[in-house]
């Protein structure tokens, strides 16, 4: 395909061709979490796959931003959750700069959602008592580990995840010492509702002392 044919193959693609639901900001609570909850789970009742897929942005050493998908574990006054390898390239830079954004997307429903804030690492405890909540698969591939590193022949980790499946089957418990569940603490929570003729409600969190500052925005 062309580059022409490309670009005029993407105005062919349609944007929210479904109703979308109505958001009063002004009906909206006074914190964020609790909207996030239900929006996350009136996403799910809509269809909306995967709801709990989330982006999340970091920095690393240079600056530069950086981008990945992955699975929201939790959403509680404590923050965000969500959990990696320290030793993985999110990890590193967290270490490095404990800032971060995440992305939600349901356009079932024309809504995205977006928090910034400062990340912490949580305990050993809590870590490995996430990992161990997952799925077998889950913890194989975390006993597998060395994530973001060359791979030089793919026989290596499909060798490499055989054992560990079979270590993950052995001992549901198994310790992944460098799994570590991470919590961002929200400074800003953007919550975006689509509207099929562009007036999109767009209403912004801003933590302000203890409290939130409500915002609307122009779209």
């Amino acid at each position: 395909m062309g580059r022409m044919e490309f670009r005029e193959f993407l105005h062919t693609l349609r944007v929210w061709d479904v109703a979308l639901p109505h958001f009063d900001p002004d009906a909206a609570p006074a914190a964020p979490l609790p909207l996030f909850q239900a929006w996350l789970t009136h996403a799910a009742g809509a269809g909306q796959d995967e709801p709990h897929t989330m982006s999340l942005a970091t920095v690393d050493e240079a600056g530069r931003p950086d981008i990945r998908t992955l699975m929201l574990h939790d959403a509680d006054e404590a923050g965000w959750h969500f959990a990696s390898h320290s030793t993985s390239a999110k990890g590193r830079q967290l270490a490095a700069r404990p800032v971060a954004a995440l992305g939600f997307y349901w356009p079932a429903v024309g809504r995205q959602v977006r928090v910034r804030g400062t990340v912490t690492p949580a305990g050993e405890a809590a870590s490995q008592a996430d990992l161990h909540a997952r799925s077998t698969g889950a913890l194989a591939a975390a006993l597998v580990g060395r994530m973001s590193e060359v791979l030089d022949d793919y026989r290596e980790l499909e060798d490499a995840s055989r054992a560990a499946w079979r270590r993950a089957e052995a001992d549901p418990l198994a310790p992944v010492p460098t799994w570590t569940r991470y919590v961002l603490e929200p400074a800003e929570v953007e919550f975006f509702q689509g509207d099929a003729r562009r007036r999109h409600v767009r209403l912004r969190y801003r933590r302000d002392g203890a409290g939130w500052v409500r915002e609307l925005l122009w779209p």
